[in-house]
């Protein structure tokens, strides 16, 4: 059985609060302040603690102060009839696992606890230290791209990388440099299009002293930063014209000189090129150069949009998360089923750097060590229309089958029946008894169905 404290000068609050907590199975103690609660840890330890914010004697804040220095590992629920920026944001960074205003709902209170019940479980370990960003993905267009990496790594031949923005065309052209001979030497990286264009010629091929105005000495470009190794070209198809033409002579005869200078320099370094553009149309509406676009695009690798490996967005989802909570020092976090499932329905128009953002923001945003489905935002959490939700179904069975798997049908059937529970909670608030209602079952039915999701199926670990 949970225990729960309650620390709030309001006698009324604390019998609410604790009736309904009561009802839902928790064993719980009230106390009228600060001091009371925090004498009572020299005996016994709760499982969650909610506090008010201001009361005689001792703050909440105080309180969450006495517990961290005591070494107590106990989520803290602050509750606060102040929802200013300052005292919201003071009690997280003291340590709060939640912030109620009040009044709240009891449903809020209710969704609030059996999150923090949830940090009894052992958080998911943090991932090993990562000292490249590795594509990763079991899609077969990703199979096929990894194929094709490791033939042309090995090689100095120039490639062209397509694909929509935020596809991870960066983390190709590293993955090449990274096997191949050159990787001893410097990865160079240039997106043409956020430099201006009247700047773009001088960091490429660098300039003398004196070249132009404000030039007061000798600047090597990235062509001469690069040498020996790979320059990497991002946004190729927002290059202007004359500087295609420089770029030109140096993919075709390996020299080139600095803006303003006479010395002819010998360039050694593999060229890497990226767009999300169309450049055959380009070159068909004289916006590129087609000599340029054959010397580029000697291999053409394309990286495929999120939304057509879909099956890769929970293993990429794991990886963000994890990678965010090291990043930022945060205590790990993991997704529930339901909540890797709303993510594979979801649409992606910014492809895996928009993935990667929303993980960020969960890492930081979202409260307990679980994700849930409640915690996507409405504008991420799109509804798959008509039969898609039945087509990633018979996805995800075929590919749990073609891997040999056992209980294939007890494991979807579980994880239908989660995402289908906290989709009718989400919905009607976390009220448990119009979401049975919604769904065509008995309150009993649906708390038997959450299982270890309730609070009176808790037990201390």
């Amino acid at each position: 059985m949970a225990e729960i404290w309650i620390a709030d000068d309001d006698a009324s609050i604390r019998f609410v609060l604790g009736e309904a907590l009561r009802e839902d199975g928790a064993a719980v103690r009230e106390f009228a302040d600060a001091e009371s609660l925090l004498a009572a840890l020299d005996g016994a330890v709760p499982d969650v603690a909610l506090s008010d914010v201001r009361m005689p004697g001792a703050s909440g804040l105080k309180l969450l102060d006495e517990i961290k220095a005591r070494g107590l590992h106990i989520p803290v629920i602050v509750m606060s009839a102040f929802t200013d920026v300052a005292s919201t944001a003071a009690a997280y960074r003291t340590g709060a696992f939640d912030y109620l205003p009040k009044p709240f709902d009891l449903d809020q209170v209710r969704a609030a606890v059996e999150r923090a019940l949830a940090q009894s479980r052992p958080p998911p370990p943090l991932p090993a230290h990562e000292p490249e960003q590795e594509l990763i993905g079991s899609a077969p267009a990703m199979r096929e791209l990894f194929r094709r990496i490791g033939r042309v790594a090995a090689t100095d031949l120039n490639v062209l990388v397509t694909g929509e923005t935020g596809t991870g065309k960066e983390l190709v052209a590293r993955a090449l440099h990274r096997h191949s001979a050159r990787a001893p030497r410097p990865f160079v990286a240039m997106n043409t299009a956020a430099i201006p264009a009247e700047l773009l010629e001088s960091e490429l091929f660098g300039h003398e002293a004196g070249a132009f105005t404000g030039a007061l000495r000798r600047h090597p470009g990235r062509f001469e930063q690069a040498e020996g190794g790979t320059l990497f070209l991002d946004e190729i198809g927002d290059m202007p014209l004359a500087l295609q033409t420089r770029l030109l002579r140096v993919l075709a005869q390996g020299e080139f000189y600095r803006v303003g200078g006479r010395e002819l320099i010998r360039a050694d370094v593999r060229v890497i090129a990226a767009t999300h553009q169309d450049l055959d149309a380009k070159v068909e509406n004289g916006q590129f150069r087609a000599d340029l676009l054959h010397r580029l695009d000697v291999v053409r690798l394309h990286l495929p949009p999120l939304g057509e490996r879909r099956e890769d967005i929970p293993l990429l989802a794991a990886r963000f998360l994890a990678r965010a909570a090291a990043d930022m020092r945060l205590e790990a976090k993991n997704f529930s089923p339901a909540a890797l499932g709303a993510l594979a329905q979801m649409p992606w128009p910014g492809n895996v750097r928009q993935l990667e953002n929303l993980c960020r923001r969960l890492a930081v945003m979202a409260s307990g060590r679980e994700i849930r489905v409640s915690d996507l935002p409405s504008q991420d959490a799109g509804k798959t229309a008509g039969a898609g939700w039945q087509d990633v179904l018979r996805r995800a069975a075929r590919e749990r089958l073609a891997r040999g798997e056992r209980n294939v049908y007890a494991q979807l059937r579980a994880a239908f029946d989660q995402a289908l529970l906290e989709a009718a909670l989400t919905e009607n608030g976390n009220q448990r008894g119009r979401a049975a209602a919604q769904l065509g079952l008995g309150r009993n039915t649906l708390t038997r169905k959450l299982g270890s999701s309730r609070i009176r199926k808790r037990s201390k670990p």
